[in-house]
């Protein structure tokens, strides 16, 4: 027993002699870590009283030539002072108790103080480090100012080169930007004097001044002479040829009123006349958009009369021939019904026949009445030919309805005489067509007619003869007569068609070659497609020449077909 209590009380004394080395030496690391700690901000503190603020202020002494300047160095004294007499003994202060708390081991208290002058030390480092750069920027000044200046000068330079080599280009404002470069130039000599008298608080902005002048100048220099010649030479022949083509039309009797021409050619004369006066004090604020806007419009407007040209064109093919189809419907229409009664007796005409004959003779009453009235809008120049054509279109698509009301009656009826009748009738519609087709033909002049047309032509002849024959036989097979009307109406106007065709791709391809001429002068490469294009053109090759002369055009201008056809109105 004796030895168990032995072992117990040496293992216990053991332990305890541990702990108390453990504690000793945690103590001890803590004391460090701490002093380190200390010795840190006591440095940071030496650092904030070796900042070179005396040295810099004294700098400042040989500047004191102004009120301001001496003002600003007493403030800054006043604020050195105030770092030399309360900060800084403050923060000596603080570390003392900092020490004193640590020599006490009254650890918690330590940390506390070594957090409040950790703050307080950050807030006068910052003091002190706003208060040099505040000086910094006038005892550096004259150094960094002079590079900035010397920088300046050199665009100042070169922009006043550059304007000068080309002044006639800038008209009647080359006098206020000279006025301008003069200003800067006072500038210039308003720094020296600022830095002459050491007043540093007015160059940084008199700089910013010079900078922000010169920058407005370099835009006025590049884009003075582009609105000059746009505001002062393009646009007003632009406005002038506008003038003159809409005068023209007007006179040809062109209904241009939904354009507004007149009063878009004023608004946009004092648009002009805005840009120019506000070009006069240098403001080109938007200037060029504004001016690029005016050119787009009237070169849109030449547009609009071309398609007004092309559209009256159409209008008045397209009403001839409806005018043709409409007093021969209205003759059928007529012709039949002052026979009905004896047709009536001799057809044995049903009640259902004789109703769908009086509803077309009304559908026809009323398709003429709107007919009048289209030709009333026509006559007083109501309305755009570009309206009038989708007017015609619609009664021409009326007209063919009634029309095929008209031959289905007639076909319920099956009289031989009417169908004999009609059949003449299509006979004189046919040749018209081939009349017109013809004539077509010839008022553009095509410089060679290709020969798959006179295969079609001869064709269409052939058929309208064989027509002839027909009706010369007694008795008239009405089968075989409607079966040769049918084809030769259907070559008839497969001719017409190709014809029309024809013609607006020959007519394109011209266009085309003629709206490419304006590039020729300057891209060898277009001049050399186009000359090809020509030669195709006057080989007949119409197609070609126009697919050679669009995919040119395209390089060039992207999207040109689209706006090709808008131009022209090509399907």
């Amino acid at each position: 027993m004796e030895e168990l209590t032995l072992i117990s009380v040496t293992l216990f004394i053991i332990t305890a002699t541990l702990i108390v080395v453990v504690l000793n030496m945690l103590q001890k690391h803590k004391n460090k870590k701490i002093k380190q700690l200390l010795e840190k901000l006591e440095y940071e503190k030496n650092c904030i009283e070796s900042t070179p603020i005396v040295l810099e202020l004294s700098k400042i002494e040989a500047f004191l030539k102004n009120e301001k300047l001496e003002e600003m160095y007493n403030d800054w004294k006043q604020r050195l002072d105030d770092i030399k007499n309360k900060h800084l003994p403050k923060l000596t202060n603080m570390l003392i108790e900092a020490e004193y708390s640590l020599e006490k081991m009254d650890y918690r208290n330590t940390t506390y103080k070594l957090a409040k002058l950790e703050m307080e030390i950050y807030k006068v480092r910052t003091i002190a480090e706003i208060l040099l750069d505040e000086i910094k920027e006038i005892t550096t000044s004259e150094e960094k100012n002079r590079a900035i200046i010397t920088n300046l000068k050199a665009k100042y330079r070169k922009l006043y080169q550059k304007f000068s080599k080309s002044k006639a280009e800038y008209g009647e404002i080359e006098k206020p930007i000279s006025l301008q470069f003069e200003n800067i130039a006072n500038r210039f000599e308003l720094f020296e004097e600022a830095m002459e008298n050491n007043v540093y608080t007015e160059v940084t902005k008199i700089i910013k001044a010079i900078d922000e002048m010169i920058k407005h100048m370099e835009v006025v220099v590049e884009e003075t002479p582009i609105i000059v010649m746009t505001a002062q030479t393009i646009l007003p022949k632009k406005i002038q040829e506008v003038e003159k083509t809409y005068d023209a039309m007007i006179n040809a009797g062109y209904p241009l009123g939904y354009l507004n021409v007149e009063y878009n050619i004023e608004e946009a004369n004092k648009k002009i006349e805005d840009i120019m006066g506000r070009l006069k004090v240098l403001n080109l604020e938007d200037s060029l958009f504004e001016l690029k806007v005016l050119i787009e419009y009237f070169d849109s407007l030449f547009n609009d009369f071309e398609k007004e040209k092309i559209s009256r064109t159409i209008y008045e093919e397209t009403k001839e021939t409806f005018k043709n189809k409409l007093d021969k419907t209205n003759q059928l229409v007529n012709d039949i019904f002052v026979q009905l009664e004896d047709i009536k007796q001799m057809y044995n005409l049903s009640n259902n026949d004789i109703e769908l004959l009086k509803n077309v003779k009304d559908e026809l009453n009323q398709l003429n009445k709107d007919y009048e009235i289209l030709v009333s809008h026509t006559s007083n120049n109501a309305f755009a030919f570009s309206k009038l054509v989708k007017e015609i279109e619609a009664l021409s698509v009326k007209l063919a309805k009634i029309e095929e009301k008209l031959e289905n009656s007639l076909d319920a009826i099956g009289s031989m005489k009417e169908d004999e009748i009609r059949a003449r009738q299509q006979l004189d519609e046919i040749r018209l067509i081939l009349k017109d087709s013809k004539s077509k033909l010839r008022d553009y002049n095509l410089p060679v007619i290709p020969k798959s047309y006179y295969v079609e032509l001869n064709e269409a002849n052939a058929a309208i003869r064989e027509i002839v024959v027909e009706l010369e036989k007694k008795p008239i097979t009405i089968s075989v007569l409607n079966t040769r009307v049918d084809t030769a109406r259907d070559l008839v106007l497969k001719l017409f068609s190709t014809t029309k065709e024809l013609l607006k791709t020959a007519m394109f391809a011209e266009m085309a070659i003629v709206y490419g001429n304006r590039y020729r002068s300057s891209i060898p490469e277009l001049d050399k497609n186009l000359l090809y294009s020509e030669i195709l053109f006057f080989k007949g090759e119409y197609h070609k020449s126009l697919e050679l002369s669009i995919n040119a055009l395209n390089k060039i201008e992207p999207g040109i077909y689209d706006k090709l056809i808008n131009l022209y109105g090509r399907e």
